[in-house]
């Protein structure tokens, strides 16, 4: 069994005393692992890192073994994670997520191209909460638990949508929101791409994305609680707001 791919290296544990086990999310081959003889070599360690892009080709006899990896790199992230606190703590979420979220071998190549471009805007501190927001929504999408803010789940209609249900992931407007206001979730604006996308919206946004991810998603892939990346990011972008 052959193939060969391009994927962005989730994560690396060691095995033996010279060979690493890596997980990589591939584009034609979803979330795959495999070892790379002399991973753990001086030559090779500083290349497989978490967010390095690579170029991948997997052996292995049968097709449901581990399997073996030549990995050369495409691109190295880690200049981009070092920029500052933020992108650091924002390239471990996705990662962990990833790692976190996705079954695998089962391909996910729309979710792929849009892990790829929002890691390749690490850099750019003021638009990247935006981008991660959004990924997160995508994340949430292709997981079977995507949002439907496109109108009120009560009355139809797309006027003065301000909340979200819990239950149902689906847009209710300030009119419909009624005696459960206390329970419904914020809808920003920056959810349904209105407005200028201002860090207090993206900051509900993602309490938004946070409640799916950690009470929706996450039980239904065994109950284990979301990795703590996320919240460390998260953290790291909340220092950003004013009076923070």
């Amino acid at each position: 069994m052959e193939w060969r791919d391009h994927g962005i290296l989730l994560s690396s544990r060691r095995h033996g005393e010279t060979a690493v086990i890596i997980d990589v999310f591939t584009e034609a081959h979803g979330r795959h692992a495999g070892i790379v003889h002399g991973g753990a070599s001086r030559k090779k360690a500083p290349v497989l890192q978490p967010g390095a892009q690579l170029d991948l080709l997997w052996r292995a006899r049968l097709e449901d073994h581990l399997g073996s990896y030549q990995a050369e790199p495409l691109r190295s992230r880690a200049a981009a994670a070092f920029s500052g606190r933020m992108a650091l703590a924002g390239l471990n979420a996705v990662t962990a997520l990833l790692g976190f979220c996705l079954p695998e071998r089962e391909a996910y190549p729309d979710l792929y191209k849009q892990s790829e471009q929002l890691l390749d805007l690490l850099e750019q501190a003021e638009v990247w909460p935006l981008a991660y927001l959004r990924w997160e929504m995508a994340l949430l999408k292709e997981m079977g638990f995507g949002l439907d803010l496109s109108a009120c789940a009560v009355s139809g209609r797309n006027e003065d949508l301000a909340y979200i249900s819990p239950r149902t992931g689906r847009a209710v407007s300030v009119q419909e929101a009624g005696r459960w206001v206390d329970r419904l979730l914020p809808l920003p604006p920056v959810l349904r791409g209105i407005g200028n996308a201002a860090d207090h919206e993206v900051a509900q946004g993602l309490q938004t994305t946070g409640f799916f991810l950690s009470e929706r998603l996450a039980p239904s892939l065994g109950n284990q609680p979301l990795p703590q990346a996320r919240s460390r990011f998260i953290d790291a972008f909340m220092r950003r707001l004013p009076g923070s």
